[in-house]
């Protein structure tokens, strides 16, 4: 029961701690450009500054992972993300705007990143990491995607009037009652690591001292790095998910209401296909199937940029979103599986997973400008296709660094 009740913790602390940072612009993208009288490029400078501060967190914050436990690390991190949703609830400037995310790339990576994904590895001791990984990352989805349909409706609900005709100030007074929602469930996470995680089972390993031990043993491992190069390339396919509610609304005419409707309809598919993919990685080798999800997201985003849903089909833009969307969450479900493939050693767990994160996401630093550039400057279809294009050539580099990897790990006979 106390492993059923860590998971599931571990299921839900895993997508609170982004909600203010990512999830709400992922859903109501069109809006939040709206209310906050900003475009694509300003919003995407803020998620840089946000990758850049989460960069140097990342490095930093692997030894402290190696060296306590979640459940003195993660409280923290969950109060100060949710006191800068208090902030972006009062709509600011961008300057404060871009602040905020700075100071969240902070509270969400330091105490937060390194120790969450040494929690995931130690509890996939007992039940398999793929199962581990998989299993929280649907979890995760499965949260996600209640929260992206509930605060969909919620909008729909603040708002008098239909989204339609609803004016300016009363799409701010609607999107300003949802972020103080998600702040609050976001402080709630602290409770939630304090109740759900006994400190006996997540105990760090008591080192005497903060230890660079475990950094030298990543830097040295070819492995570490292709796996920091899988993990940026189905990183920058997570990001693409960004746009899906902006592509409804620019190119396929959808109102603000709808457009959230069918960008939510990816997070849905996140807890299937996190799932399968963690259990056919324990099966067939975690690899292998992370090559398969490279190859579903490239065919997903080179159907996107094609520019073949611009008159509208459908039945095709949902297929379309539902291959490329099962492909990306796969993905998150494995590339930290692989640690058990490379054999790095669970007490360098915190230590490799910061080194292989501040390569790995550093998406966050690129992909907001370069989506906002690319948007701002094509505007209509063709900016939208072009930025796919992009995500293509991404998932194909990383199966290509997933066949490096596989050649890397192979046991010599």
């Amino acid at each position: 029961m106390r492993r059923i009740l860590s998971l599931m913790t571990l299921m839900i602390i895993g997508e609170f701690i982004f909600l203010l940072p990512f999830v709400i612009t992922r859903i109501f993208r069109p809006t939040f450009l709206k209310v906050f009288e900003i475009t694509n490029l300003e919003l995407g400078t803020s998620f840089s500054l946000y990758g850049l501060v989460a960069m140097g967190a990342y490095f930093v914050g692997g030894p402290l992972a190696d060296r306590y436990s979640p459940r003195q690390l993660l409280p923290v991190s969950f109060f100060a993300t949710a006191l800068g949703g208090v902030v972006m609830a009062f709509i600011p400037s961008i300057y404060v705007l871009s602040m905020l995310y700075a100071f969240w790339g902070l509270t969400t990576i330091l105490l937060f990143w390194a120790a969450y994904v040494k929690a995931q590895r130690e509890l996939g001791t007992d039940i398999g990491q793929g199962k581990s990984f998989g299993s929280i990352d649907a979890g995760r989805g499965l949260v996600a995607a209640i929260l992206a349909s509930s605060t969909v409706f919620l909008l729909d609900a603040f708002l008098p009037v239909s989204a339609d005709t609803a004016s300016l100030e009363q799409m701010t007074d609607a999107l300003s009652k949802i972020i103080f929602v998600v702040a609050g469930l976001t402080a709630s996470g602290a409770f939630l690591v304090w109740l759900f995680l006994p400190k006996e089972e997540f105990e760090g390993h008591n080192l005497p001292k903060i230890s660079l031990v475990g950094v030298k043993e990543a830097l040295k491992r070819r492995s570490a790095w292709m796996q920091a190069l899988i993990v940026l390339c189905s990183y920058v396919g997570y990001k693409s998910t960004d746009d899906f509610s902006l592509y409804a609304s620019v190119v396929l005419g959808y109102n603000d209401v709808d457009a959230a409707h069918l960008a939510s309809i990816s997070f849905w598919l996140r807890p299937v296909a996190a799932i399968l993919a963690g259990y056919l990685g324990d099966r067939f080798l975690h690899s292998n199937i992370i090559m398969g999800c490279f190859v579903l997201m490239a065919l997903g985003a080179f159907s996107i940029s094609t520019g073949f849903f611009v008159d509208g089909l459908p039945i095709f833009i949902f297929m379309t979103i539902v291959t490329t969307s099962a492909a990306v969450y796969g993905l998150r479900g494995l590339y930290f599986a692989l640690f058990q493939e490379s054999n790095i050693p669970l007490t360098f767990t915190g230590s490799v997973a910061g080194i292989v994160s501040v390569i790995g996401y550093t998406p966050d630093i690129f992909m907001g400008p370069m989506m906002g550039f690319t948007l701002d400057n094509n505007p209509g279809p063709a900016g939208h296709e072009l930025f796919f294009t992009y995500v293509t050539a991404f998932a194909f580099l990383g199966f290509i660094a997933t066949m490096i990897f596989k050649k890397t790990t192979r046991p010599r006979l």
